[in-house]
C-alpha cells in the first residue's frame, strides 16, 4: 500500500532521537550498553506503524525490543506510540532489512519477529521475500545460538513457502497454528493489519522456528 508522504516527519524523527536511533550502523555490538543493562533483545523486522512492537515493550519490560521499518513515512507512526508509551525498553530504526548485518553484530540479537510482511507474490520477486534464504542467513548471522524467528501472516501462500524456505535452510519448526486466534495460544498482541484482517473474519497463520546448535 502507498503512503502518504508527511513532510513533517524527518522533523518528528529527528526531535525524539532517543527513540529512533541516528545513524544506528554506529551501534553495532553495543545496543546492550545502548538499553543500559543486558536484557534480551528482540528486533521486528518491518514494523510497520509499532503496534506490535509497543505492545510487547509494555508487556514485557525485561526484554529490550528493536523496531526496523524502512518507510519513514510509516514509522513515524510506530514513534507517536512508541512516545506515548513511554517505553524505555524500545528503540526505533528507519532502515532496510537488508542492512541486518551492519545494524546488529553476531549473536547480539535473542529473537527476530516477522509479522504481515509483503508477500511478494510473484515468482520474480521470491528473493525480496523475508522469509527467503538469503535474509533466513541474515538473521542467523546476528541470532545468538538456537535463536529465534516468530512469523505472523494472513498469507496463506506466503505461511506455505516460508515454511519450506525454513525446513530447507534447516531451521527447527516448534510452533504452528493455522488459526492463530481460534488456538489456545496465550499472549498474542495484535499488528494493526492482524487486526484488520481478524475482523474480517480472515485466519492469521503463526510459526515459530529456531536455529539448530
Amino acid at each position: 500500500m502507498r503512503q502518504r508522504n508527511k513532510p513533517w516527519a524527518n522533523d518528528y524523527i529527528a526531535g525524539h532521537s532517543h527513540i529512533a536511533i541516528q545513524n544506528p550502523k554506529e551501534q553495532r555490538g553495543k545496543w546492550s550498553k545502548l538499553f543500559g543493562n543486558e536484557n534480551p533483545i528482540h528486533i521486528e523486522v518491518g514494523t510497520g506503524k509499532g503496534q506490535f512492537v509497543t505492545g510487547m515493550a509494555k508487556a514485557n519490560p525485561e526484554i529490550n525490543y528493536i523496531g526496523i521499518e524502512l518507510s519513514q513515512s510509516v514509522i513515524v507512526a510506530a514513534l507517536q506510540k512508541a512516545v506515548e508509551s513511554e517505553c524505555e525498553n524500545l528503540f526505533l530504526l528507519n532502515e532496510n532489512a537488508e542492512d541486518l548485518t551492519d545494524l546488529f553484530a553476531e549473536g547480539e540479537i535473542d529473537r527476530v519477529y516477522l509479522n504481515f510482511s509483503d508477500p511478494w507474490p510473484k515468482t520474480r520477486h521470491e528473493k525480496r521475500r523475508l522469509t527467503y534464504k538469503t535474509f533466513l542467513k541474515r538473521y542467523q548471522d546476528i541470532l545468538v545460538e538456537e535463536g529465534e524467528i516468530h512469523f505472523k501472516t494472513d498469507n496463506q501462500g506466503l505461511f506455505e513457502y516460508s515454511l519450506r524456505s525454513f525446513s530447507e535452510y534447516g531451521l527447527l519448526l516448534t510452533f504452528v497454528s493455522l488459526d492463530l486466534h481460534s488456538s489456545e495460544f496465550e499472549g498474542n498482541i495484535m499488528t494493526e493489519y492482524e487486526e484488520k484482517f481478524s475482523n474480517k473474519g480472515q485466519r492469521i497463520y503463526r510459526s515459530e522456528v529456531k536455529f539448530r546448535k
